[in-house]
């Protein structure tokens, strides 16, 4: 049975961040996971056609993941999410910046802050993206980050689908 799951996207140019809200029919471990291990964050973050790889992660405070997205043409666009705090199984904090493939930033950034919840095994992720500068907001927005996010939360939804019935 499908159940009525919310998905609330919000942009507040005013105190220049984005606040999503998304629940799962998953129980909040899985979730969690989906988030945090590169195997599963690979099959879930890029927006379909394109597909995401991990070089490396270390999810850990002062840790990294240094990925790409990769279209099928094979370009690739390359990103650097260092880990500020991480509170098992219910947040976690990352600043998140593009990067060349030598892990070159591209500044400014974002901190991206994640809440994990459940009741009655659904689980809610609040994810609050806090942006240096207006500038990099509105370009975020006009690349079709709303867009891509929201292919990138279905890809999530039919991945958490399947481990669930495993």
């Amino acid at each position: 049975m499908k159940k009525d799951l919310q998905f609330d996207f919000t942009v507040d140019k005013a105190i220049k961040t984005v606040f999503i809200t998304r629940e799962f029919a998953a129980e909040l471990p899985l979730v969690w996971d989906a988030f945090t291990k590169p195997e599963l964050l690979d099959q879930w973050v890029a927006p379909k056609p394109w597909s995401s790889k991990t070089k490396y992660m270390n999810f850990e405070v002062g840790g990294r993941r240094f990925y790409a997205m990769v279209s099928p043409e094979g370009l690739e666009r390359w990103a650097i999410q260092e880990y500020t705090s991480i509170t098992p199984k219910t947040n976690f904090k990352m600043f998140n910046t593009f990067a060349d493939k030598e892990e070159n930033r591209e500044l400014p950034g974002s901190n991206w802050d994640h809440t994990f919840s459940e009741e009655n095994g659904i689980t809610k992720v609040n994810i609050a993206i806090f942006n240096e500068s207006l500038e990099r907001l509105e370009k975020m927005i006009e690349m079709g980050f709303s867009e891509g996010f929201k292919m990138s939360i279905d890809n999530l939804e039919k991945l958490l689908e399947t481990l669930s019935q495993k």
